[in-house]
């Protein structure tokens, strides 16, 4: 009998969002007769645990990523933290061959960590970000993301090839040595009925200081809001913890499971313009209110795309108030894009197909 291909699943642990958006990729895995390898750390690693405890999960060097205070630092505080991310990566290229050898594995899925590659199995790059907007020297961090992803066999890009699509510029280039494949949205969510029983919905996620600092502002202003609030503080911790302030019905996080429910009870959503969330709120058809981790070149340049083609106004973070959030009205919302995934045309590169 046929042994189970084990396939390691290795999400960057920056925020959620790339730790969220590899779970429907590890259910579909599951669902086709793999075993698949849990491989990250910090609050990634600590959320796949809490979804697939039964699951193999093994700890990656961290890249010990920070972010600037001030958002008009980020770009000069992320550079300044490349050569020791460079360590970290040559670090996690050991460790992954060894995971290879001692786990036999069969393949690699990584989600945007840079060193999760092995020339001995099939390696997949996954990336909403072919090009990596840093300003100015957008045209350096581009190059440098794409010289690694061209290590790998495939590089999957969550979005659609069409010109209505969600990523813009950053999934969509020209460049004929990377052998893209458009895989269409990644949602670990579904669209079901429910009854209202919030009036806004709250999501912090990101990496810190900038989430903590969003905490604290909408600590502040959430109460002022003239409904039912539900805000999820996205700090995975041991156990859930649920408080009730007024109106305001606050969780420390939440399970896939919960989420969902609570998406679907949600009229409208306030939260990062992360591309992660962005898959979400289409995938559910969500009205939508963005405030954009400053600095963070991406999340603006998302917020302000969608702002222009009518869907998500979105506020600065040191500028935001509570009446912001009136304009959702005069804006479309975000509507569900893609076709159905065909997870076995995807999967045949484990079978040697």
């Amino acid at each position: 009998m046929q042994s189970t291909k084990k396939i390691l699943i290795a999400p960057l642990n920056w925020g959620l969002g790339h730790a969220t958006r590899c779970i429907p990729i590890i259910e579909a895995l599951e669902n086709h007769g793999f075993e698949p390898v849990l491989a990250s750390d910090g609050t990634a690693l600590a959320l796949l645990r809490k979804e697939f405890p039964n699951l193999t999960a093994i700890e990656l060097p961290s890249y010990n990523i920070e972010y600037a205070k001030n958002g008009s630092f980020f770009k000069m505080k992320l550079l300044s933290q490349m050569p020791n991310m460079f360590k970290a990566v040559m670090k996690e290229r050991e460790l992954v061959e060894k995971i290879v050898a001692e786990h036999n594995i069969a393949g690699i899925i990584s989600d945007n960590r840079l060193g999760a590659y092995s020339k001995k199995v099939p390696s997949v790059f996954i990336t909403h970000q072919l090009n990596v907007l840093t300003g100015n020297t957008t045209w350096f961090t581009s190059k440098v993301h794409q010289m690694f992803i061209k290590k790998y066999c495939e590089c999957w890009v969550p979005d659609v090839a069409s010109s209505f699509n969600l990523s813009g510029k950053l999934g969509h280039i020209e460049n004929e040595k990377l052998k893209v494949k458009y895989i269409g949205p990644l949602s670990r969510l579904h669209k079901k009925p429910a009854e209202k029983k919030y009036d806004l919905m709250a999501i912090l996620s990101g990496p810190e200081p900038q989430r903590t600092m969003l905490e604290e502002k909408l600590d502040r202003e959430l109460p002022n809001y003239n409904g039912n609030v539900l805000f999820i503080k996205g700090k995975v911790e041991p156990e859930e913890k649920i408080t009730v302030n007024n109106n305001v019905t606050i969780y420390n996080f939440m399970s896939t499971a919960t989420l969902e429910q609570a998406f679907n009870e949600s009229d409208r959503v306030l939260c990062r313009s992360g591309y992660t969330t962005i898959m979400d709120l289409a995938q559910l058809g969500k009205k939508a209110f963005f405030i954009p981790t400053p600095g963070q070149y991406e999340q603006e340049y998302l917020a302000q795309k969608l702002k222009k083609s009518g869907m998500v106004p979105f506020s600065k973070q040191n500028s935001f108030k509570i009446e912001d959030l009136n304009k959702i009205d005069l804006y479309k919302g975000l509507k569900h894009i893609g076709t159905p995934l065909r997870w076995k045309d995807l999967f045949c590169l484990f079978e040697g197909k």
